[in-house]
């Protein structure tokens, strides 16, 4: 009989990510799904960004390409468990890159890696497991921006929508000679104040600054050109 070949593992790329169909759309459900139940915009813009967001944190603190790619795979995958439910969602996601992952030939190690930093990355129940956690967790929680509100409808009664409205630009600024991970937001305070954005955001920041400090930076938040944190 004749022996089967042993599968050669594949160095994925984000790319290759973002073209699988059934990532696309796991991730276009999910967000529809969060739509409907009222939440901001968890689609292709936030995962692209976040994706982006991660690779380059790695990248400025002197990580290897690779490090940086998965980093970037882990967060544009981080939220197809909304797919599913929003509770566990981070767990659910996990599982479903585990499913597409192995499918397409990624190798178990890197599979892990991106398991563990998918599965982190919730403030309710996650930790910063890596470089490639907190990678993620950085780029999730630091996207807030006025284009992820669906309507202006319920802005009044909606705090979250609210302050995402109000978060006119918002960028992360990683210093790796200083050693700082900087938060620099522009927010209407015609539409929400601060004191609304810490209100709500509060529980990401402490994870943000747990996520900082295992990459050995500092955590700080600039909120009009005032740092608060």
């Amino acid at each position: 009989m004749k022996m089967e070949k042993n599968k050669v593992a594949t160095s994925l790329a984000l790319q290759d990510i973002k073209d699988d169909p059934m990532v696309r759309a796991l991730i276009f459900k999910a967000d529809e799904n969060l739509g409907v139940m009222g939440y901001t915009e968890h689609g292709d813009r936030h995962c692209s960004l976040s994706a982006n967001i991660a690779y380059n944190i790695l990248k400025r603190l002197g990580y290897p390409e690779r490090k940086a790619e998965l980093a970037a795979i882990a967060a544009y995958m981080h939220d197809m468990g909304n797919v599913v439910n929003r509770d566990y969602h981070a767990q659910t996601a996990a599982l479903l890159a585990y499913d597409v992952l192995s499918k397409k030939g990624m190798s178990s190690d890197e599979i892990a890696e991106i398991m563990a930093a998918i599965g982190n990355h919730d403030e309710k129940d996650g930790s910063p497991v890596s470089a490639v956690s907190a990678a993620v967790i950085l780029a999730d929680k630091t996207d807030v921006h006025f284009s992820r509100v669906r309507t202006t409808d319920l802005i009044k009664q909606d705090i979250h929508d609210r302050v995402n409205y109000a978060a006119k630009s918002s960028f992360l600024n990683v210093d790796a000679e200083k050693k700082r991970a900087m938060l620099q937001i522009k927010i209407d305070n015609t539409v929400s104040s601060v004191m609304e954005y810490f209100e709500i955001f509060l529980s990401r920041m402490v994870v943000c600054r747990r996520a900082a400090e295992y990459l050995g930076l500092k955590f700080e938040v600039e909120i009009n050109g005032y740092k608060l944190l």
